[in-house]
């Protein structure tokens, strides 16, 4: 995996460029420092590292506006960056690039009850919002793994999901409006309060566009209210490829769960171990289904779902009987990727999406592939909405195992795209699915997407050298011209 020749020009002009972002932000809010820029290295793909230029941390959206100005008009690329939980290397820094830090804008800015909306900094984290909201019974729905630490911003730009994403949906069907400055540092309002938008879509736009379009500073989330009780049942299964039919079933059936989890051997054992959520280990695949609503209905859904996991084949099926027990059915699913660290000195975590339909087959070529290359994989997906997160385990410091992981998981992707999936579900494309997107999209597509990018970002220096393939058949736009037959600079690598 490459990155973008850094610009020599713009590293001669390192103290140049340091000194003007501290006449924008107070002078403690810019590190130059090359221990203290180690911090930002890398985000939570972390087999890629580059320390950033420089980086700042503005406090206030004039802050990062000035900066977003001051960059544009010198030609400086810049890189946004959240909490550093990006599980795809979007925030991965540039040598070349300033690192914008949205670390300080950390406030919850207003709660409107009375809109069942908040209006949040970019730095709140994702728990954060439901903490605010909770003791008046509302809540924040999409809960990613990592929502203790990743923030609302970070959500924003890879349009994150979660476990009760199935029935509330992703991050886009829970924003109503944004503020976000672009490139000249111009400080616009897409949506609001309100549930309808005139006019183009933009804020649905800017909803998992990788931070490649502008930098957003405030965000106005949905609150919903909390259901009045929510079960979660744990149903095993000596087959997985039973457990991924069962999915598809309770769907067919019209029951549409909070959430719908499927784990793995190796991922139950593991979760198992760190955790003691009480997970059975004799057991090949461990669906967690969980329904809410009012009491009479869960009880009548549970059995429903019980009656279809039993028909699938389930082999032991059990229901939370209380908030402290369904919290602890969910307590190893959550800390399913950390368990999994446990497992090998490295993993590499892929995020594709497939038909539900699909499931048992994708599953099937998953563990011929994880034979073929010799590398275990540990499953733990959102399996309702057919979000896979197959865990490659590896030791990078074998030489040649990380590109060997690397080539497993673009074949696994590809395999979703194969199937009628797609190669993200909310991870995003960041650097680690970019050379896949010839993959999935013609040339007309991603002329488009590069299109729309530069009516934002006329310059390109807003995360560059992520989710667009580095290399291109021409030079401006997909287009190239052939005259007489011949290639023009033939010695140029292309796809």
């Amino acid at each position: 995996m490459d990155m973008p020749t850094p610009d020599l020009a713009t590293l001669a002009r390192r103290a140049e460029i340091v000194a003007a972002l501290r006449t924008l932000v107070t002078a403690d809010s810019v590190i130059d420092d090359p221990v203290a820029l180690r911090v930002f290295e890398s985000d939570a793909l972390t087999a890629y590292h580059q320390v950033p230029l420089a980086t700042v941390l503005p406090a206030s959206t004039e802050e990062v506006a000035a900066v977003l100005r001051w960059c544009t008009t010198n030609g400086v690329k810049v890189v946004p960056r959240g909490a550093g939980t990006s599980l795809s290397g979007g925030a991965l820094p540039l040598a070349d690039a300033v690192l914008i830090g949205m670390s300080k804008l950390s406030r919850v800015l207003e709660i409107d009850y009375d809109n069942r909306c908040a209006v949040v900094q970019p730095g709140v984290t994702n728990l954060a919002i439901t903490r605010a909201v909770e003791a008046r019974g509302f809540y924040y729905a999409p809960d990613p793994s990592s929502q203790i630490a990743c923030t609302i911003g970070g959500n924003v730009a890879e349009n994150s999901g979660g476990v009760h994403c199935l029935k509330y949906g992703l991050t886009t069907n829970n924003i109503l409006g944004l503020e976000m400055v672009l490139p000249d540092g111009e400080i616009v309002r897409l949506g609001g309060k309100g549930m309808g938008d005139s006019g183009y879509d933009l804020r649905g736009v800017v909803i998992g566009s990788e931070g490649l379009l502008g930098i957003v500073t405030q965000v106005t989330v949905r609150m919903l209210p909390a259901p009045q009780v929510a079960r979660a049942l744990l149903i095993g299964f000596g087959d997985i490829e039973d457990a991924a039919r069962c999915v598809a079933a309770v769907i067919a059936a019209g029951i549409i769960p909070a959430g719908m989890e499927l784990m793995d051997r190796a991922a139950v054992n593991a979760s198992e171990d760190f955790v003691h959520a009480g997970y059975p280990r004799d057991v090949a695949g461990l669906l967690i289904v969980e329904l809410d609503g009012v009491p009479a209905e869960c009880d009548f859904l549970c059995g429903e779902v019980e009656n279809i996991a039993r028909g699938n084949g389930a082999t032991s099926v059990a229901t939370s009987t209380n908030e402290t027990e369904r919290l602890r059915f969910w307590a190893g699913r959550k800390a399913a990727f950390a368990a999994a660290g446990r497992l090998a000195p490295d993993y590499f975590c892929i995020d594709g999406t497939i038909p539900r339909r699909e499931l048992p087959h994708v599953l099937r070529e998953m563990t011929r592939l994880s034979g073929e290359y010799g590398l275990p994989v540990v499953n733990v997906f959102h399996a309702g909405d057919g979000n896979l997160h197959p865990l490659i385990l590896y030791d990078s410091n074998e030489p040649g195992m990380l590109e060997t992981a690397e080539a497993l998981g673009g074949d696994i992707l590809r395999l979703c795209v194969a199937v009628g999936g797609v190669l993200t579900g909310e991870h995003g494309v960041g650097v680690e699915k970019r050379d896949l997107m010839c993959d999935m999209f013609g040339d007309d597509d991603l002329d488009q997407q590069r299109a729309l990018k530069a009516a934002f970002d006329p310059a390109g220096l807003l995360n560059p050298g992520k989710v667009f393939p580095l290399l291109h058949r021409c030079a401006e736009m997909g287009r190239m011209h052939i005259h007489g037959g011949k290639l023009p600079f033939p010695d140029l690598p292309r796809f």
